[in-house]
């Protein structure tokens, strides 16, 4: 069976970016009558808060979007991520770093020309004695395999990467004990029997370390679909930081069917731009008619 999630970061209200890739992940778990799975992924307590978690399930139920079930928040789940990094541990695969975020940035190059970096390995190999006179908390990172990592995506197509030079050693906890993305939201997936994650074209680069840590963590891989980034009309990425098209506002004018319709036929699901329920849209979904370009949308 097809088990799905949507993974939202409770960390505002979402806008129609984080609304898009709701609809497609459920409109494809209930085209393939399978389980929807929802997790609140609020694992920095800084920028996270139950009110917007709220606000989420609100507008979800709003949009016609249910679930099957609500899994644990991430904020819970400590214990699981410590199992894992032991794990990690006993494999003699990570190590402590001392860097600050200015001394990466110098010492290493962009990963694949985006703003994120590829760690040069400088606490790769300290000695004990060098890591005794490191007076910072460390990070800790996750040696990266010298091999390449393919994802055959449902949506964007073949991409890889070899991890070693296009990656980097990466960061699985964070120098105040805060669990990465990358190690948290692996360990979720498998213990929640995903099978199937939908989400932003931006995370299809953190694929292949996710799918090197399902490895050496003994689980199964889910399959990927990336789907394309919806932009403002000025070619900016949606943001909740600039509340762009937030969904409050948008709900003000017009209809969450109207909103699902404008959405479904930017993406190639209809033919026309017109009103439709997300339980109608999920009996004619099909991945095979979602575009993977980028989409300017306007309402």
């Amino acid at each position: 069976m097809v088990v799905g999630r949507f993974a939202p970061s409770p960390s505002g209200r979402m806008h129609l970016g984080n609304l898009f890739a709701a609809l497609m992940a459920w409109c494809s778990v209930r085209a393939a009558g399978g389980e929807m799975v929802l997790r609140m992924e609020d694992l920095d307590p800084q920028r996270t808060n139950a009110v917007f978690a709220d606000w989420i399930r609100r507008d979800l139920e709003r949009f016609g979007m249910d679930w099957d079930r609500e899994v644990p928040c991430q904020s819970t789940r400590t214990a699981a991520y410590d199992a894992a990094f032991a794990k990690l541990e006993a494999l003699r695969l990570v190590y402590p770093c001392y860097c600050s975020r200015s001394q990466v940035h110098a010492a290493s190059a962009p990963h694949l020309g985006q703003s994120e970096f590829v760690y040069a390995g400088t606490c790769r190999n300290l000695t004990e004695a060098e890591r005794a006179a490191q007076t910072r908390p460390p990070a800790w990172r996750l040696r990266a395999a010298d091999e390449e990592w393919v994802v055959c995506d449902g949506v964007q197509g073949r991409y890889s990467e070899l991890l070693s030079r296009d990656c980097g050693d990466f960061v699985i906890r964070r120098a105040d004990g805060v669990y990465a993305y990358q190690l948290a939201v692996v360990v979720d997936d498998a213990d929640n029997g995903v099978t199937q994650v939908v989400r932003g074209r931006d995370l299809l680069a953190s694929t292949p370390r996710q799918q090197y840590l399902f490895s050496l963590l003994g689980k199964p891989a889910p399959e990927y679909f990336h789907v394309p980034l919806l932009l403002a009309p000025d070619g900016r990425r949606l943001s909740k930081r600039d509340g762009d098209l937030d969904l409050g506002a948008l709900l003000e004018r017009v209809s969450p069917e109207e909103i699902i319709g404008a959405l479904a036929f930017a993406a190639g699901l209809l033919e026309k731009k017109v009103p439709i329920s997300a339980a109608e849209l999920a009996t004619i979904f099909h991945w095979r008619k979602v575009q993977h370009d980028d989409i300017t949308l306007t309402l």
